[in-house]
């Protein structure tokens, strides 16, 4: 591998990304970068040629099979990069299909009744460490919530539920190889074929587009996906701006909290996913004038594509142009956008208003970031505050599962292409 490549995998780029990207970007819109050891892509930075990809799947199609055949079956990005069928990994007509499906399903989810729901849920996390007066906001908080909002929506009965966040969250604690989670999933998608109910699940079986059990399946698996770990970045990610940055913290105690201004925010500087949105063109392909080599995986840097200087810094309270939700054909689904926005927004306010003398426990700058190429991920968000008075609401239901973490060396990769083999079925 030349040495001109700029390495996305390792702490280095986790702990300062934006000047990798600004760096990259003086040489031009298009960067080439090594994903993991020995893996060359090239990543796309410019704003306007980060549009120029997306809204092209003819030269720029997803299937990424010639190029699986030249990684090794071990390397650490494939099981995230490699085909999956379900309507975020295909093109053309069965793209339209299944993601046709998924839009009606998600777009039946009633929000109002969902953030209902939301707020009580974070109330019964938030008590279980209010009276300790310290918190790791990522374990004991946007880890788990994200995912019991997946399984509400999913129809998933009390025990399927703690099953589903026990085994997930044991996938990315690296203490589970996910077939559990699986098995479960199989099963819920089986429950609602003999006895449909007025849930996601349900809605995409009695689609008229006509999913099969292991269609819905792998729907259902991007969904928990998609309610995972993205959402536990957009939540943590949110709560740090507001808890570190100066526009926002002197605030925090005032009666007006700017979470929908933070949340913008990290949309645009921060996004949960940073780079991805792959593509491999079939042959060599011109993006901003640069020539990019064929059935190679080309990389949308959302996260540098947002602050690409020709995209004005200014107004982005608000404004909703950033593509941290993608662009195109393949973009989140609008249903989705507005979950995933409710669900940051309800996660975020519930702690502020619960706690609102939260301080970090340490400084910004001693913040551990994952080692992603990725995704803009905390590993934790340590906080203290004052315990408030207490107040024990009832759990409907099994309580949220506690699944702690492996005291030993943080190993998010791993834990995450566990979670999306397991999603592509392995």
């Amino acid at each position: 591998m030349t040495d001109d490549r700029t390495r996305l995998h390792g702490p280095d780029f986790a702990a300062d990304p934006q000047t990798a990207y600004r760096r990259m970007r003086a040489a031009g819109p298009t960067a080439p970068v090594e994903i993991a050891p020995d893996v060359p892509a090239t990543l796309v930075l410019g704003y306007a040629e980060a549009l120029q990809v997306l809204r092209d799947p003819a030269n720029f199609p997803k299937d990424p099979r010639t190029w699986e055949r030249t990684v090794p079956q071990d390397c650490t990005v494939l099981p995230l990069m490699g085909h999956q069928p379900n309507c975020n990994g295909t093109d053309g007509a069965a793209h339209t299909r299944l993601r046709g499906a998924m839009t009606d399903a998600l777009a039946r989810v009633d929000t109002r009744e969902l953030r209902t729901n939301l707020e009580e849920t974070a109330d019964a996390l938030i008590d279980r460490f209010a009276a300790d007066g310290k918190a790791d906001l990522v374990e004991q908080y946007a880890q788990v919530l994200p995912l019991l909002m997946v399984t509400r929506i999913c129809g998933s009965p009390p025990v399927t539920t703690e099953k589903i966040v026990s085994g997930a969250l044991a996938l990315f604690t690296g203490t589970d190889d996910g077939r559990s989670l699986r098995t479960t999933v199989v099963e819920l998608v089986a429950a609602k074929r003999a006895k449909p109910g007025p849930d996601v699940v349900s809605w995409l079986l009695a689609h008229q587009a006509g999913l099969t059990d292991d269609e819905a399946v792998h729907q259902v698996a991007l969904l928990c996906a998609a309610g995972s770990e993205p959402l536990q970045n957009l939540i943590a990610n949110t709560l740090r701006l507001l808890l570190v940055d100066e526009r926002f913290a002197g605030d925090l105690s005032g009666g007006s909290l700017p979470v929908a201004d933070a949340l913008d925010e990290v949309l645009w500087t921060d996004p949960p996913i940073a780079n991805h949105g792959t593509v491999f063109p079939p042959r060599e392909a011109q993006v901003g004038g640069t020539p990019v080599p064929a059935d190679q995986p080309l990389l949308i840097s959302f996260a540098g594509a947002n602050t690409d200087p020709a995209v004005a810094a200014e107004g982005r309270v608000g404004n909703r142009a950033h593509i941290a939700f993608g662009a195109g054909r393949h973009a989140c689904p609008t249903p989705a956008q507005r979950i995933a926005r409710m669900t940051g927004t309800a996660a975020v306010e519930r702690v502020l208003d619960r706690l609102p003398d939260l301080e970090p426990a340490v400084p910004a700058d001693a913040l551990e970031w994952k080692s992603s190429p990725f995704h803009r991920a905390l590993a934790s968000l340590p906080v203290t505050f004052p315990p408030p008075p207490q107040q024990i609401r009832p759990w409907l239901g099994p309580p949220p599962p506690v699944i702690r973490r492996d005291p030993g060396p943080h190993k998010p990769t791993g834990a995450w292409s566990s979670f999306v083999r397991w999603l592509r079925g392995g």
